[in-house]
């Protein structure tokens, strides 16, 4: 899945509505879940994968 083009795909910003709903899809969770794993080991995507693999 391509990024929207406000989407930076090297980070996750949970101040954007767009980014949150994409990175949503692509790691297949709830807004909930991307929020605690960003809080826990930060913003960037295959940190945040691993953390939802676990």
């Amino acid at each position: 899945m391509q990024p929207p083009a406000t989407v930076d795909p090297t980070r996750i910003n949970l101040q954007s509505t767009i980014a949150v709903n994409y990175w949503c899809q692509v790691l297949k969770c709830s807004e909930t879940q991307l929020r605690n794993a960003v809080l826990a080991v930060g913003p960037l995507p295959a940190d945040v994968r691993t953390y939802l693999d676990r």
